[in-house]
């Protein structure tokens, strides 16, 4: 791939396009907003000017309720030799394509699965899709080379191929991206009038649930148009636990012996299902999940307090999986959670004692 066409400058747009002009491919953008496409090409995302002739991709990131409509007027403007999208979902955008009689060889819907709470080419990173999944939908018409120049940009973007069918995937992103999106606002939506005091005790566990709830309203009302029955039909799966989970916290309030042991059973089964389900989570770049062990460490708000933790840390040689900041309350402190191998923990904890740091049992 030598050119591509970008339409549609957002996150996505903007990100897939500045991770193949690092790669050296002539990248035009186009958008709706030709502030947004110049916004983009100040980044350093390519040129706003339109090419001259046909390129080799043309890559469509607009909301899935236009993705066809402006997949229809770049086919029909003939600007590239494939085409492909990168909306959330991928059945309905290709049943409204082969509704308007278009060819759709040179056609493949795809979809990465990354992205931000934030929105726009200026939330745009070239990394943005780095080690994520990257899922491709062809059909048994996807020309050849089509898919070749998909695959092409995929390993530009540094993102790893999936293949799926269309309808198959929409159950999927229901499953691990909208459902959880709402139930992750309506958790949220819980603090909007809560009192102050409260609020203020939020820690970890309540940032970790409510932080996808913070995207933009809009972006989600076009995403959740385009998939609304699988995300419904899971939602009803949640309502009922939801139904069972409150009667057993109710009978745990029951006088009566056996109503607060059937309770105690049925908060039991939710919470032992849910250990099951999150075991089954993809861990590091994908593989199996594993069990890492947890160093705390208690810092002041300094500039250079981490990079002096993690510079201590590979002194010693630990690699750090994964690291979570919680920030105290009303205070300029925080407790940093480095997570590694388990018998890294002992060497990671010695060492950082002996250079000075706080360690929190």
């Amino acid at each position: 791939m030598r050119t591509a066409l970008v339409i549609g400058t957002g996150l996505i747009g903007t990100s897939a396009a500045l991770a193949l002009v690092q790669r050296g491919v002539v990248v035009h953008l186009a958008d709706h907003d030709p502030e947004q496409a110049r916004t983009a090409a100040a980044l350093g995302a390519g040129t706003d000017e339109p090419p001259a002739g046909p390129v080799d991709l043309a890559i469509v990131a607009a909301p899935p309720a236009h993705v066809a409509a402006v997949l229809a007027d770049a086919m029909g403007r003939g600007v590239a030799r494939g085409y492909l999208d990168v909306a959330s979902v991928k059945g309905g955008p290709r049943r409204e394509l082969e509704a308007l009689g278009l060819d759709l060889t040179s056609y493949i819907g795809t979809h990465p699965m990354s992205g931000r709470e934030k929105s726009g080419p200026l939330a745009a990173t070239g990394d943005l899709f780095e080690g994520r999944p990257w899922v491709l939908t062809p059909t048994r018409d996807t020309d050849t080379e089509v898919l070749n120049l998909a695959l092409e940009l995929v390993s530009h973007c540094r993102a790893v191929p999936v293949v799926m069918d269309a309808d198959a995937h929409d159950r999927a992103v229901a499953l691990v991206s909208h459902m959880p999106h709402l139930v992750s606002s309506m958790v949220a939506a819980r603090l909007e009038n809560a009192e102050e005091a409260a609020v203020r005790l939020c820690g970890g566990g309540i940032r970790d649930v409510t932080r996808i709830a913070a995207s933009d309203p809009r972006m989600w009302i076009d995403i959740l148009s385009a998939n609304p029955g699988p995300v419904a039909d899971l939602l009803a799966d949640v309502s009922a636990d939801l139904d069972e989970t409150v009667r057993a916290l109710r009978a745990l309030q029951s006088s009566d012996e056996d109503k607060r042991r059937a309770g105690a059973t049925g908060i039991e089964d939710v919470l032992r299902r849910g250990n099951a389900g999150q075991v089954r989570v993809p861990g590091k770049h994908g593989s199996a999940p594993r069990v890492y062990e947890t160093v705390a460490v208690l810092i002041d708000d300094q500039p250079g307090q981490l990079a002096r933790i993690f510079a201590d840390a590979g002194r010693v040689g630990i690699n750090i999986e994964d690291v979570r900041i919680e920030h105290a309350t009303g205070q300029q402190a925080g407790l940093v959670q480095l997570m590694v191998e388990p018998k890294s923990a002992p060497v990671l904890t010695a060492a950082l004692r002996e250079r000075g740091w706080a360690i929190r049992q």
